[in-house]
């Protein structure tokens, strides 16, 4: 158990300290990053190792709280500036790729203080208007930014922070292969197929055969991606899921819950030997620990999903989802937990009455 240890320590240490940009990966899915954030620190050896051992320390642990302490006069221009500012909250955008396209896109919001976390689901056909490109196009998508902007990651950390509002502090995105390490090393996960998933394309490379057939089962190995790739169907007699990628999210994110509740109870630690190899974040190994220890005693009841408010539309030929902009703000106002203006108005109104 030791060297085992050990040995997980250096791969963590090799990924984080190296300065070289890391070459983007192809194929990835987003979920595994939530399985690894909310598993990480659970290996109290890991966490021993590092606060008693490794030069790093816990250095930067307390450091944002003691700047805010230190900044009590700055003045917001809103309630909402303000409680972002004082927020214990650590935005994280996860990125799935499949090609230059990001095929699953999330942000996850972790309360550090009450241990509460927010996964927010932005449907890769959301419509995000840029320059220089026609108006009713297929690149207006959101999940085009990443491959067809020069900056990557970061336009669409930008493009996400316009759509939501929601400040992101980190990004992180999971090589494809890491998704079925990370799944085998917890032993496969219990899920309820809604439908008979059935879909080729033999042009893929590999070629891709799905055939998981409706009820509770285990899934592991190939069929991880399988699962969490279908869409729709392109055999006759066979359905998809009734609101299109919609209906794929809502999937993948109680994929998500069953796979946090699984490794939070096996206290893992080879699911992050097994992970790192296939994860590319900006989160440094500091910040890893330091959030690391707020996250002891999370569960993924503590666990909301949702997806960005919004409706399917066709523009043009293509279909969009458009985001629906008042339920969006209302969304990041109930997260941080600041009334909006009607909302207020609505509060004093009824205690008047009761008055």
């Amino acid at each position: 158990m030791k060297n085992f240890f050990k040995r997980v320590i250096f791969n963590i240490k090799k990924k984080f300290n190296n300065i070289q940009p890391l070459e983007k990966r192809l194929f990835l899915k987003t979920f595994l990053f939530t399985l690894v954030f909310f598993s990480l620190i659970e290996s109290a050896g890991i966490f021993a190792f590092v606060k008693y051992y490794s030069p790093y320390g816990m250095a930067g642990t307390d450091q944002d709280k003691e700047d805010k302490d230190k900044n009590t006069d700055r003045e917001f221009e809103t309630p909402l500036e303000k409680a972002m500012y004082e927020s214990n909250r650590i935005n994280v955008l996860l990125v799935g790729l499949e090609g230059p396209r990001s095929d699953t896109i999330m942000l996850l919001s972790f309360d550090r203080e009450t241990k509460e976390a927010n996964l927010i689901s932005v449907p890769r056909d959301t419509y995000y208007y840029r320059e220089g490109y026609s108006k009713y196009s297929d690149v207006q998508k959101i999940n085009a930014v990443y491959g067809m902007e020069e900056d990557g990651i970061y336009a669409l950390i930008k493009a996400i922070q316009e759509l939501t509002g929601i400040p992101i502090d980190n990004y992180a995105t999971i090589e494809y292969s890491g998704v079925r390490a990370a799944v085998d090393a917890i032993g496969g996960i219990e899920v309820d197929v809604p439908f008979h998933m059935r879909y080729t394309d033999p042009y893929d490379n590999p070629p891709l055969d799905i055939n998981i057939p409706a009820g509770k089962q285990l899934i592991k190995g190939d069929r991880v991606m399988e699962l969490l790739r279908f869409r729709k169907t392109n055999y006759p007699g066979y359905s998809g899921y009734p609101n299109g990628d919609l209906g794929r999210v809502k999937f993948q994110q109680e994929f998500i819950k069953s796979a946090i509740d699984k490794a939070l109870s096996l206290k893992l630690p080879s699911v992050v030997n097994a992970v790192y190899p296939h994860v590319d974040t900006d989160l440094t190994i500091t910040d890893l620990l330091s959030i690391g220890k707020d996250i002891v005693g999370f569960s993924s009841e503590n666990l909301e999903t949702e997806v960005l408010p919004g409706r399917d539309t066709m523009l043009g030929s293509y279909s969009f989802y458009i985001a629906d902009g008042e339920k969006t703000t209302k969304l990041v106002y109930d997260l941080y937990d600041v009334k909006l203006s009607a909302d207020a108005s609505e509060d004093e109104e009824n205690k008047t009455e009761k008055n």
